[in-house]
């Protein structure tokens, strides 16, 4: 015959827990972060309410204002768009400027030759035109006196 045996009620709920039991140092993590979640949680409660408060007060408000609030925005984001294209302007000048200085300090170096270059081709120039004026002449005079 099968022995029955019979369960006390400390057994029967035994049987029920798991196995491991959580150590202390979870007990004590529980302990601690579970008062602070339960504030975390209060406070996210309260700012979605008074979100939507303010919200409900501030609706009706926008809608009696809009006819001020939103040409005052678009002057805002004008005033705003013109700064910052002033800065950008600013920003390109000072860069042009910069990189012009930076041309010209590097064509300093050359600027001697640059000029004797410069004088040669005015030289020739100018004996070219002053021998074509003496053709120019002679041919005058050539004419006259035929």
């Amino acid at each position: 015959m099968a022995e029955h045996h019979h369960q006390g009620p400390t057994d029967a709920v035994k049987s029920y827990l798991p196995d491991n039991v959580p150590s202390t140092s979870q007990g004590l993590a529980v302990a601690i972060l579970f008062p602070f979640g339960s504030i975390l949680l209060s406070l996210s409660v309260l700012i979605l309410t008074s979100t939507l408060f303010c919200i409900a007060v501030s609706a009706p408000l926008f809608l009696l204002f809009s006819p001020i609030i939103v040409p005052a925005v678009i002057t805002l984001a004008l005033a705003v768009v013109g700064f910052l294209t002033s800065g950008v302007f600013g920003i390109t000048a000072l860069s042009s400027f910069m990189w012009i200085v930076t041309y010209f300090r590097k064509m300093r170096a050359s600027w001697p030759e640059q000029f004797e270059q410069a004088r040669r081709r005015v030289g020739d120039a100018a004996s070219h035109v002053g021998q074509n004026v003496r053709e120019v002449g002679q041919k005058a005079q050539a004419t006259a006196w035929s």
